[in-house]
């Protein structure tokens, strides 16, 4: 039997009592080894569903699990130190710091998990194979991440994601600024590293064109209700 790596059980969440917008999820799971794309419209909850699984946020009542454990039911703290040995996150806005060059980036996540950081022998070593493997150029190295292009930032952004062999990878809208081209060049570049580091991948989209480059497509219509106070 495949095991789940993302579980979610009864989760409702709302951002106040007098907010509008809050929705429940019935149950989600989603099986380790996947490349999952979760489509959804701008506003439909797609990125407070990702951050409920990652932990940035918490729900108000069910649970969410990563690799079997219920991270909601975690510290603070603990909960930081676990997205972070599990979980490569690319932002839809990259958040790579600006003033800082792409090799420091791409260490990052090494330093706030010892985990990830045991899994890197030789950490420029790997740092220069990953850009390699996201077709880098060789002395992108030292360049500051605010003078590069968008799509490199993107690539290099994947590359902090993966880098100590995260788990599971989220992505949220990462294509979203790509045309038709770039997407799926940057897609493979992509699917081909997660699938060397045996990671599963969820990725976030309004953009249904690209549901036929992942094994499974969920609709975020499908798996998550919009309620009004009422209902709580």
């Amino acid at each position: 039997m495949d095991e789940s790596i993302i579980n979610i059980d009864s989760v409702r969440f709302y951002w106040s009592k007098k907010s509008n917008f809050k929705i429940f999820v019935p149950n989600l799971e989603i099986k380790k080894g996947e490349k999952v794309l979760l489509l959804g419209e701008s506003g439909s909850g797609k990125t407070t569903l990702l951050s409920l699984m990652c932990g940035f946020l918490n729900p108000l009542s069910g649970n969410i699990s990563i690799n079997g454990n219920t991270i909601n039911q975690l510290s603070s703290k603990t909960r930081d130190e676990y997205r972070a040995d599990n979980i490569g996150i690319i932002f839809q806005q990259f958040n790579l710091l600006p003033y800082a060059n792409v090799v420091d980036n791409v260490l990052l996540p090494l330093y706030f998990s010892k985990v990830r950081s045991n899994n890197v022998s030789n950490k420029k070593e790997k740092v220069i194979e990953l850009f390699k493997q996201l077709r880098l150029p060789d002395d992108i190295a030292q360049f500051r991440a605010s003078s590069l292009s968008m799509g490199q930032q993107q690539r290099v952004a994947v590359a902090r994601a993966l880098i100590g062999n995260p788990s599971l990878i989220i992505a949220d809208e990462p294509t979203s600024s790509l045309d038709a081209d770039a997407q799926k060049i940057f897609l493979n570049l992509m699917f081909e590293q997660i699938s060397e580091n045996n990671s599963t991948l969820l990725m976030v989209s309004h953009d249904k064109s690209l549901s036929n480059q992942f094994d499974r497509l969920i609709d975020i219509n499908e798996i998550l209700i919009r309620e009004d106070k009422s209902c709580y």
